[in-house]
């Protein structure tokens, strides 16, 4: 999915089992020349790995496969290059990608080595070409760390303001592609671009929700989504963009209720909040896409309580689900008289109806 999300038409898999990673080539030496094989009869034009590789693994890897081979981290910074539409989106994106960058550049190509300059009176060797790349992509990641320290400022100033308001913050997490910018645009009336793939919005969006008949409203966030093996390079990119969700009230937390591996993506999700210091901001589960789940497996309540499992830590945590469809909106009142009830527009012991 994120190979097809990044414009790439996979052609072949192959998958391995080992007890550790092989320390110059990842996998074997066998299966390597499985995958070249493979790779020539599909017709293949780049290797792809579901992991991270080192800069020597990869290196390596090209050597022996004779072919471009990128791994899990560069494919999502692709896919989020494709995606930023902000200023801060785009210098959160940059930076992710320098600080990539920045590993990979020792041995990985022979121009590197060549020397510029000469040898002075009291010189030595001129400096490498290695070593200006260095440099520049240092002084680059450094400026694009002053900006993303400007744009931080601003939020706080932003989170100021709505503090002094008294507003209610909710924010929307997600694992990507589970309908959370449809759910947003359904809420608030909003806009915001919606495509069944992974990773469609990238920008934070925050409008103002109207719930219930009273004239008070609380501030609704659309954040970036989250994905099984985030690179720690892009959560700490993303941090003035995640630290919506960690300042929060309220985290409406959408799962696509369609998909087998839900489970595992709550996990997921849990695992990146915890990363970010939002595991204890009080959370509701919203089972979103009910319009594709069968009959067969349509839940008896609209409303009821789930055991949130923190595998990270052995915790377990019970918190409020409710079912809802973005799409044709069914189970959208249910959900607004929680918000309700959550942000103390209306008392919480008053019953909130199921549709």
């Amino acid at each position: 999915m994120l190979a097809q999300t990044a414009g790439l038409q996979p052609v072949g898999r192959v998958t391995c089992k080992r007890r550790a990673p092989d320390a110059a080539l990842f996998i074997g030496s066998g299966k390597a020349d499985e995958i070249k094989m493979l790779a020539l009869e599909t017709g293949a034009t780049e290797i792809l790995f579901d992991q991270s590789l080192s800069p020597a693994q990869q290196r390596n890897l090209e050597r022996h496969l004779e072919m471009p081979v990128n791994d899990r981290t560069l494919l999502i910074l692709e896919i989020f290059a494709q995606r930023a539409r902000s200023h801060e989106g785009k210098l959160q994106v940059e930076l992710a990608r320098l600080q990539y960058v920045s590993t990979r550049l020792v041995r990985r190509w022979s121009h590197l080595e060549r020397q510029t300059g000469g040898a002075g009176v009291r010189g030595g060797p001129g400096e490498k070409q290695i070593e200006l790349d260095k440099r520049m992509i240092g002084e680059a990641i450094k400026r694009t760390k002053e900006r993303l320290a400007k744009v931080k400022k601003q939020r706080q100033t932003q989170r100021k303001q709505r503090d002094r308001r008294n507003s209610f913050m909710i924010s929307l997490v997600v694992y990507t592609n589970a309908g959370k910018s449809t759910l947003f645009n359904a809420l608030v009336k909003a806009r915001t671009y919606t495509a069944d793939q992974l990773f469609a919005t990238l920008d934070t969006t925050t409008r103002q929700l109207y719930l219930g008949d009273t004239a008070r409203s609380v501030s609704l966030s659309d954040t970036v989504g989250f994905i099984r093996d985030l690179p720690h390079g892009l959560v700490d990119a993303f941090a003035a963009t995640l630290q919506e969700a960690a300042d929060a009230d309220l985290l409406l937390h959408v799962v696509d209720a369609s998909s087998p591996d839900y489970l595992e993506q709550i996990e997921q999700v849990q695992r990146v909040l915890s990363e970010i210091g939002a595991a204890d901001v009080p959370q509701i589960l919203v089972f979103n896409k009910l319009d594709a789940i069968e009959k067969i497996n349509f839940p008896l309540h609209m409303q009821d309580s789930f055991d949130l499992n923190e595998a990270f830590d052995g915790a377990c945590q019970s918190v409020e689900r409710v079912f809802v469809s973005a799409q044709t909106g069914e189970g959208l009142p249910l959900l607004r008289q929680l918000l309700a009830s959550r942000a103390g527009i209306i008392q919480p012991d008053e019953p909130v109806a199921a549709q």
